[in-house]
């Protein structure tokens, strides 16, 4: 998936918007540049160079600054035209640089980038403070916000949305308040950044290498991949196990070697948590002051109650209130699966008690033994390419999208994994956008998926058409071979595909009107999760690896029975995540130790002992190396919410899935507004009603006790 700061309001309208055909002038930073090809013009990622980052972030940034003093300066009085859109239209060139810069940290990330990333972070915080503060700039939005009634509807919340990014940042602040601000500000930029950085580091710093004898029970797939990163991590012979998510977890869902399980365990939850140069507790503690006195200034008691004030929950409590209705039943679960995992451990005869590191393994074997279904299995089937494959048949069935490659080497990227596709309306060929997809793990990359944009879809100033990136970290197999993987995985890979096709379907005039609503933002690549197992793409992408032979019925049948199994796992580790945040984001954190409180917070829960939070608070990297979802991690439960009672509209439709006038609903309100109409509505403009909370509890099996 893919996150931004909500403070950023200088940027958040150009970050993706850059576009042009022109030649730049040849002592043009490149990455400055407009860019130039086909497609209305692309990034040079071929011809990045790093050298050339820091001055053109520096001249950037002046132009910028030069253009809101600009439109602040303007003598004639303040309009929607030489206000609002000059300042839609401002900051084009960092907006560029921003892409390049977004590459480097996410997807090639050195140390020499980090060292740039680590001097330029706070200069970046004054660089957006300076805009925010800007007094005279901030009067003549507030004069177009006050008299904004005989605009159009898209204009006004246009007009709503960046008075509020302003007011709500300390645009009202004046005096020693408004520096301090902007000091806090800078601070927190540098921690972020170090915050970031040192889960990453400890992600590239730790791996687990093991020999062919302690291989047993890993599936061929996974010890291909681990064969492959052993040849760059391990001795020869070696295979290594990477600290990353989509490592560790066929790892640990596999492998007989309990005491391996357990180091290999301890090292992925203990990132950022090691006593050593890389550890962030020290780091969050300063973030959440910094926060809790930020907000202050602006006349908040909770970094919580600001931060949901324009969401869809509100406050604090409309959230907590949701996620305390699903945690006792999701507690009640694990439960029921530690109970059936110990039983099989005992009936084997192994004297243990399950542990975090037994979780996976055992879960396993009771799914084996429930249901007759074997995840490696199953993993036969779900080939990468013929995923992506189905991927595009369900955008053109619903979207009406067609996907072709581009001609090689017309459009550059910045790594030989990254491949291209041209997105065109299947009704009358018209050119869409780009789709690029860097699916492989590597040394330097972010763990997890996202989604990005390198340009955003607006027209008030020329037709632009969307750049948008899907980025995942599978193993890469040996050369040649198909990469398998799991149905967890596929599900991911679907739901990062629904945030590019979130990008793609927009129909905007603004670039603003692209900002995502956090509680929201995740729930329609939430939604495009349920094509993975309609009967379409069953029954004509799920084919196996080798035969060509598509998925036994037999074997689909065992998956839908078992499409619950587990979630008492998934559920609690995700929410116990979700409610932490929410704890640390409404406690005053006063010599905070982050040790202590997330075991306290966690015993306040009952958490059981046998599996962790999902994010540990040292490599919480969503709420802590930025402020993308710090206090709304909550919101996935939130779109979880949306999604089910979304899904039961198509099942209700005599086309189910594929119904064609749930699926123009679906497109004209959910996706193509974007940020144009505010999201409650635009959900009951879908559904004809609002959400029924009960949908979740009835699509999850979970019955409260």
């Amino acid at each position: 998936m893919r996150h931004r700061l909500a403070i950023a309001v200088a940027v958040s309208a150009v970050l993706v918007t850059a576009c042009g055909e022109r030649s730049a002038p040849a002592e043009e930073n490149l990455l400055l540049a407009e860019w130039t090809g086909p497609y209305s013009g692309v990034p040079a990622f071929d011809q990045m160079d790093l050298t050339e980052l820091k001055s053109a972030l520096e001249t950037g940034m002046a132009r910028h600054l030069e253009e809101v003093a600009a439109i602040a300066a303007d003598p004639e009085p303040p309009t929607f035209e030489n206000t609002i859109e000059a300042y839609e239209r401002a900051g084009e060139g960092i907006g560029r640089v921003f892409t390049y810069y977004g590459i480097w940290s996410s997807n090639m990330s050195t140390p020499e980038f980090r060292e740039i990333q680590r001097e330029m972070a706070p200069r970046l915080s004054a660089y957006r403070s300076e805009i925010t503060q800007n007094l005279e700039l901030f009067d003549r939005i507030r004069t177009v916000y006050e008299s904004r009634d005989g605009l159009r509807e898209d204009q006004q919340r246009l007009v709503v949305l960046i008075y509020d990014q302003f007011a709500r940042n300390g645009a009202t602040l004046e005096g020693e308040a408004a520096e301090r601000y902007a000091a806090i500000n800078q601070r927190l930029a540098e921690l972020h950044t170090r915050f970031g950085n040192n889960v990453l580091a400890d992600e590239e710093g730790y791996v687990t290498c093991i020999s062919e004898a302690q291989l047993g029970g890993l599936p061929e797939s996974v010890v291909r991949g681990a064969e492959a990163a052993g040849r760059e991590r391990c001795a020869d012979g070696e295979y290594a196990i990477t600290n990353t998510r989509s490592s560790m977890d066929p790892f640990l869902t596999y492998s007989d070697e309990r005491d391996l399980r357990e180091r290999v365990w301890r090292s992925y939850y203990s990132r950022g948590d090691n006593g050593d140069e890389h550890d962030n507790n020290a780091l969050i503690t300063e973030i959440l002051q910094l926060r809790h006195e930020r907000v202050g200034l602006l006349g908040y008691d909770r970094y919580a109650d600001w931060r949901l004030e324009n969401l869809m929950a509100q406050t604090p409590e409309n959230a907590l209130e949701l996620m305390q209705t699903v945690w006792p039943a999701a507690l009640g679960r694990v439960r029921e699966e530690v109970r059936d995992m110990q039983a099989i451990a005992t009936a084997e005869g192994a004297d243990i008690t399950i542990e975090p590191w037994d979780y996976r393994y055992y879960a396993e074997k009771v799914r084996r033994d429930r249901y007759d279904l074997d995840s490696d299995e199953v993993k036969q089937y779900l080939q990468l390419d013929k995923l992506r494959d189905a991927m595009f048949y369900v955008a053109g069935e619903l979207f009406g999208f067609d996907f072709s490659p581009v001609p090689e080497g017309s459009v550059p990227v910045f790594h030989p994994d990254v491949e291209v596709w041209e997105v065109t309306n299947r009704a009358d060929g018209e050119h869409i956008g780009l789709w690029y997809l860097d699916p492989f793990a590597r040394t330097g990359k972010r763990s997890g998926a996202w989604a990005t944009m390198y340009r955003s879809h607006s027209t008030f100033d020329g037709k632009r058409t969307v750049l948008a990136s899907n980025n995942s970290n599978f193993v890469k197999g040996q050369p040649g071979e198909p990469v398998l993987i799991s149905w967890d995985d596929a599900e991911t890979y679907f739901h990062e595909f629904g945030h590019a096709l979130h990008f793609l379907a927009a129909d905007v005039a603004y670039p603003t009107l692209n900002s995502g609503v956090r509680d929201y933002t995740e729930f329609q690549s939430q939604l495009l999760e349920r094509w993975l197992s309609t009967r379409p793409v069953i029954d004509n992408y799920l084919v196996h690896h080798e035969t060509g032979e598509p998925i036994p019925e037999s074997l689909v049948e065992r998956i839908e029975r078992a499409a619950n199994f587990n979630e008492g796992f998934r559920t609690t580790e995700y929410l116990a995540s979700a409610l932490v945040d929410m704890m640390y984001h409404t406690t005053d954190p006063t010599d905070l130790d982050p040790r202590e409180f997330e075991r306290a917070a966690l015993a306040s829960l009952n958490m059981p002992s046998e599996l962790p939070m999902r994010h540990r608070s040292p490599h919480f990297g969503h709420i802590f190396s930025g402020e993308g979802y710090s206090a709304v991690y909550y919101g996935y439960m939130w779109a979880d919410v949306l999604t089910a009672d979304a899904a039961e509209a198509f099942e209700e439709a005599p086309g189910g899935f594929y119904d064609e006038e749930v699926a123009e609903r679906l497109v004209k309100y959910l996706f193509a507004p974007r940020n144009r109409i505010d999201p409650a509505e635009a959900y009951r403009m879908f559904r004809g009603r609002d959400p029924d909370v009960q949908a979740i509890m009835r699509d999850r099996n979970l019955v409260p006790e």
